[in-house]
C-alpha cells in the first residue's frame, strides 16, 4: 500500500490501487447508507467514501468532525461526480485528533476571518494564495540569480530615515533610539561598490496611517541596486522581472488562479516591454477621465485606482516633479525640475507596485538636495561617504511583493495577499 498525496490520486495514476492518505476533514455528509468524507491535504481535496457495510469505518466517517486530522486507507476509483473525478472507497480510517467544533463557516465576516487568520489559513482560498505567493517569491530569486545579481542582507534596525521621518516606527535600542527599516536601499547602495548588482528580499516597515486596500505597515520588499545603470536600464530589468514572475505563476499555479476566479488572459498579456509615460502625460490622461489632479500632486490610492483601470498591462510613469520624490533621486540634467525616476503601475486598478530610478551620485548635488529637504547631513554620513570614494552612476528599485501578489491573484484587498497582515488597526494574530 502506497502513502500518497491527494494530487497524486487526482492525476489518475492510482486507479484500482489501495492507498494511504493523511490529512484533515474538509467536509463531511451522510446520504442513506454512505458516509462521505472530503479529505484535505496541502495538495488538494479528495472525496472518500465509507459504506454502511464497513461497520466501524462507516461509524467513524459519519461522526468525525470538520478539521479533525485523519489517516485513511482505501481503493482509488473513478467517479465523475466527485471533486477531481476520483474518490477512495475506504476500508480503514484512523482519527489522529478529533477536532473541537470548528469556529469558521461561510457566513463569517471578513473581520472575523482576519481575527482568526491562524485558522482561516486552512481555507482553499488562502491555500491558493499562499501557493501563488510562494511561486512569486521563488521567481524573484530565480530571476535575480539568473541575471547576475548577488543576494545580500541589510539590518532591520536603522539609525535614520530613508523615505521620511513621518513614517518611521521608533523602537528603544538600549540607551539610544532606533527605527525599523523603511527600505534596504542605502545599504544596497553600499554593496554595489564591490558586487555591482545586488538584491535583497526582506520586510520593510512604514508607519503610514493609511486604511486603503493596498497598504500594510509591515510588507515584503524586493529591492535591487546596480552600478553603472541609468533609469532606462533599471526599467528594462524590472519589466523582465515582472514578466518572469507572471509567466512562472501561470505555469505553476494555473489551477489556483482559476479557483480564485482570475482572468488568465489578462496575465498572459503581461509581456515586456511595458509602455513608458511621463508624469505630465499621466496627469493629462487622469483629467481626461475625470480625476481631479494637478501637476505637482502625488498620486494617491484613489487616483491610481481610477487611472490604472484604463491600463491593459503594467505602465511605467517617469520624470516626476522633484518635490514629489525623496531627496536621493537624481535631477534630470535636461530639466532639473523633474527627477530620473519611475513608478510601475499595475493595471486593472491595482496601482503602484514598483518605485525606482537613478540615484544622485555626485557629492555636491546630494548635499544640496539633503539641505533643501531640511534634513541634517550628519544623519546620512554613511550615504554621503559613498559619494566621496569612487562614486559611480547607479540606479535601483523596490518591489512591493504583497502588492504584486494581490494584483497577480486578482485579490480585492492586500490583507488577502499575506498570511498575517499588519495594518494601522491590526497587530494580531
Amino acid at each position: 500500500m502506497r502513502s500518497v498525496k491527494v494530487e497524486d490520486v487526482l492525476r489518475g495514476g492510482y486507479e484500482g490501487e489501495r492507498v494511504l492518505l493523511r490529512g484533515w476533514v474538509y467536509r463531511r455528509r451522510k446520504t442513506g447508507g454512505v458516509a462521505f468524507v472530503v479529505l484535505r491535504d496541502s495538495s488538494g481535496i479528495l472525496q472518500c467514501v465509507a459504506e454502511r457495510e464497513r461497520g466501524e469505518v462507516y461509524d467513524i466517517a459519519k461522526k468525525v468532525r470538520i478539521e479533525s486530522s485523519v489517516e485513511v486507507c482505501g481503493t482509488v476509483r473513478r467517479e465523475d461526480k466527485a471533486p477531481g473525478g476520483y474518490e477512495v472507497l475506504l476500508d480503514d480510517i484512523r482519527v489522529v485528533h478529533m477536532a473541537e467544533a470548528f469556529p469558521i463557516n461561510r457566513y463569517k465576516s471578513e473581520e472575523y476571518l482576519l481575527d482568526n487568520r491562524h485558522l482561516w489559513l486552512r481555507s482553499r482560498e488562502m491555500t491558493a494564495v499562499m501557493k501563488i505567493r510562494s511561486t512569486v517569491f521563488g521567481a524573484i530569486h530565480e530571476f535575480f540569480r539568473e541575471n547576475g545579481y548577488y543576494e545580500v542582507q541589510a539590518p532591520m534596525f536603522v539609525g535614520s530615515a530613508v523615505e521620511g521621518g513621518s513614517t518611521l516606527f521608533e523602537v528603544p535600542y538600549f540607551d539610544k533610539k532606533a527605527y525599523l527599516t523603511q527600505s534596504a536601499q542605502f545599504y544596497l547602495e553600499a554593496f554595489i561598490y564591490s558586487l555591482e548588482k545586488v538584491y535583497t528580499v526582506a520586510p520593510s516597515f512604514r508607519a503610514e496611517k493609511s486604511r486603503t486596500r493596498r497598504h500594510l505597515t509591515e510588507f515584503w520588499h524586493a529591492e535591487a541596486e546596480v552600478a553603472w545603470y541609468g533609469n532606462e536600464d533599471m526599467m528594462k530589468d524590472e519589466e523582465l522581472l515582472m514578466e518572469h514572475i507572471v509567466r512562472r505563476v501561470l505555469a505553476e499555479r494555473k489551477s489556483e488562479l482559476e479557483y480564485l476566479g482570475r482572468d488568465l488572459d489578462r496575465l498572459r498579456a503581461v509581456e515586456a516591454p511595458f509602455e513608458r509615460m511621463r508624469y505630465e502625460r499621466l496627469i493629462e490622461m487622469a483629467r481626461d477621465i475625470g480625476v481631479e489632479i494637478s501637476y505637482g500632486d502625488d498620486l494617491g490610492a484613489d487616483e491610481e485606482r481610477a487611472i490604472t483601470k484604463e491600463f491593459e498591462k503594467p505602465v511605467f510613469v517617469t520624470h516626476y516633479p522633484s518635490e514629489t520624490k525623496p531627496f536621493y533621486h537624481r535631477p534630470d540634467p535636461e530639466n532639473p525640475s523633474v527627477v530620473l525616476c519611475h513608478d510601475l503601475l499595475a493595471p486593472e486598478g491595482y496601482g503602484e507596485i514598483i518605485g525606482g530610478g537613478e540615484r544622485i551620485w555626485k557629492l555636491d548635488v546630494l548635499l544640496q538636495r539633503i539641505r533643501s529637504y531640511g534634513l541634517n547631513p550628519d544623519d546620512y554620513s554613511m550615504y554621503i561617504d559613498l559619494r566621496r570614494y569612487g562614486s559611480v552612476p547607479h540606479a535601483g528599485f523596490g518591489l512591493g511583493v504583497d502588492r504584486a501578489v494581490m494584483w497577480i491573484a486578482g485579490l480585492d484587498h492586500i490583507n488577502k495577499a499575506i498570511a498575517f497582515p499588519r495594518t494601522i488597526r491590526r497587530l494580531r494574530p
